[in-house]
């Protein structure tokens, strides 16, 4: 890992610990704001969600804030840490979007200071979320599954066709000799 890594990722990850351990403790002063997006999102995800998946889901939105506090930490950890950082950073960027979407609704805002203020976190958390998608998918160098498997069905088919005219000149070779052993067999029945 490098320094880089080894300082962003706790960075990026602290406002979610943080926030997100504050919203597990104390959920009620983020209900307000919450309350618009799950009314809407809940009932959408029970629908297509399995039903072992939709009983699971809380009633309340105080404990929707606390399960979304304690994905936070998780995720939050989970990047800080390096163990499972993938996994952990794009929990943090699915779960930011509804986040930003009850926290910053700058477009709701009458007041002009209130609705600058709302779109300049909005921007901010579009920003967090640029960083944590390139932190889902940093491969810290090393190549993805894709690529991996893309290159490896090219170097299988490349080993192949290597193999095939290696085949085809040792086939070559052994006709060769047979016929030449032949010339000798015939020469030496002549001989003889």
């Amino acid at each position: 890992m490098t320094v880089v890594r080894a300082l962003a990722r706790p960075l990026l990850s602290v406002i979610f610990v943080v926030q997100g351990a504050n919203a597990i403790r104390n959920p009620e002063p983020l209900v307000p704001k919450a309350q618009p997006v799950t009314d809407r999102m809940v009932p959408m995800v029970k629908k297509v969600a399995p039903p072992q998946v939709s009983d699971r889901i809380p009633d309340t939105t105080a404990n929707l804030v606390r399960l979304n506090g304690a994905v936070h930490v998780l995720g939050g950890l989970a990047l800080a840490s390096g163990k499972g950082r993938r996994l952990g950073a794009g929990l943090l960027a699915a779960s930011l979007v509804p986040t930003t979407l009850a926290g910053h609704p700058f477009w709701l805002e009458k007041d002009k200071t209130v609705r600058n203020q709302q779109r300049i976190n909005f921007m901010k958390n579009l920003g967090i979320l640029g960083g944590l998608l390139l932190a889902a998918v940093d491969t810290e160098g090393k190549p993805g599954v894709a690529w991996r498997a893309t290159h490896g069905a090219k170097a299988a088919k490349r080993e192949t066709k290597r193999g095939a005219k290696a085949a085809k000149r040792e086939a070559k070779e052994l006709a060769r000799e047979a016929k030449h052993a032949a010339k000798l067999a015939k020469a030496e029945l002549h001989l003889g």
